[in-house]
């Protein structure tokens, strides 16, 4: 460990795509598959979620994710019983990291998708979900999370652009929304300096829709 990673949140992600257990709470979901062969892993995808709608703490996304949500808990819940969904890894408001999805895996998290004339964006992109709503500001706690994470899997994986949910699924979704702060991400992750590793900088999307 770096003398930079005692001030930072730290994360090694493993040849298995897995980050080590001692950083990450492991929680695997069934919802994910195979990559396609020869599929190159460039992307990173930025989401929010909340269950129930803006609610924070509590198992809900993570049962979501492992096929076990008590759709009778709450009435949002029964519109979700169809859907078999996962994300690669979850920042708790307070920072903390949960991974459901080995990132060699194809997780299920962008839909019906496309990015720079691609489309079927899960088959090479890596889905980070941020704990939140389109309707208040993240805190500073996931963005150094976020940051520490985002270079950690550009160690691993020749990631070339990041981009939100919105931007792959324009008019469909609207996350991780306009309280995202895409300035203050970009800070956070210049202070792991990944060019040092012969990395070239992410490409982040060209408008911030920030609020202030």
């Amino acid at each position: 460990m770096t003398e930079q990673s005692t001030v930072h949140p730290y994360f090694e992600v493993g040849a298995d795509g897995w980050c080590r257990p001692d950083e990450v709470v492991r929680q695997s979901s069934p919802n994910c598959d195979a990559r396609p062969d020869g599929c190159v892993t460039d992307l990173l995808v930025i989401h929010n979620i909340s269950l129930p709608p803006g609610q924070f703490g509590g198992p809900y996304i993570a049962d979501l994710f492992g096929n076990r949500l008590a759709y009778d808990a709450h009435p949002y819940f029964e519109q979700l019983r169809p859907l078999r969904v996962s994300s690669h890894f979850l920042i708790l408001r307070d920072g903390g990291v949960i991974q459901f999805v080995s990132a060699n895996e194809r997780a299920w998290h962008a839909g019906v998708s496309s990015f720079e004339g691609r489309e079927r964006c899960n088959d090479f992109s890596i889905g980070i979900e941020l704990e939140g709503t389109d309707f208040e500001k993240f805190s500073e706690m996931q963005y150094g999370a976020l940051a520490a994470l985002t270079y950690a899997l550009q160690l691993r994986y020749p990631l070339a652009a990041v981009a939100g949910h919105e931007h792959i699924a324009a008019g469909r979704k609207t996350d991780p929304g306009p309280f995202f702060d895409w300035t203050q991400y970009q800070q956070a992750l210049a202070g792991y300096t990944p060019q040092a590793s012969g990395k070239l900088p992410l490409r982040f999307p060209a408008i911030d829709k920030k609020v202030n």
